[in-house]
């Protein structure tokens, strides 16, 4: 089942970043990474196209408080989200009785292949199984994505399964599925 997640004051400190809740000002580093080609595709959205529609999405991640803004060296780099998954598509987990979310993330273009996600994704996933008591976390890529699919492999998820996924963009990619059990 989807367990309730609030990220209200809670602040994730690694050895080089930050996680924390966005705030209005981080509005100009968001468009920043979220506007440049390749970056929201990875993770199925296209790129922003004005300031505005990246300040609607930054009005929802504050509204839902389950995104963490990802700030190194004082700029907003990226963002973790913790979201709801599909019930109906992992009917062979049993997972009905069992407390979990998904995650997803997107980092700037120009922060790739220096190994932040992967301190990021493990911190959010220890704060999930050993604060918030999650049983289990689940978190996808499209088969395209191998920089998702190492920090998946680095912070210890395994295989599922491929599925469909419907991108936010139009689109259908398959997604290959991992699970990581407390």
């Amino acid at each position: 089942m989807n367990a309730p997640v609030d990220i209200t004051g809670v602040e994730l400190k690694t050895e080089r970043l930050t996680l924390r809740s966005w705030r209005e000002s981080d509005l100009e580093d968001f468009y920043e990474y979220a506007r440049v080609d390749g970056v929201g595709q990875m993770a199925g959205w296209s790129p922003h196209k004005s300031i505005e529609e990246s300040r609607q999405v930054l009005a929802m991640f504050m509204r839902e408080k389950r995104t963490f803004a990802l700030e190194y060296e004082g700029k907003v780099i990226g963002s973790l989200g913790i979201e709801t998954y599909d019930e109906r598509r992992y009917p062979e987990l049993a997972l009905e009785e069992k407390r979990g979310r998904e995650i997803g993330y997107v980092l700037s273009k120009d922060c790739w292949g220096r190994g932040l996600m992967t301190e990021a994704v493990r911190a959010v996933v220890r704060w999930l199984l050993d604060d918030v008591k999650l049983d289990f976390i689940i978190v996808g890529h499209f088969i395209r994505n191998d920089r998702s699919r190492r920090v998946i492999e680095k912070c210890g998820f395994s295989y599922v399964k491929t599925i469909p996924y419907d991108t936010q963009d139009g689109r259908t990619e398959d997604s290959m599925e991992y699970i990581l059990y407390r």
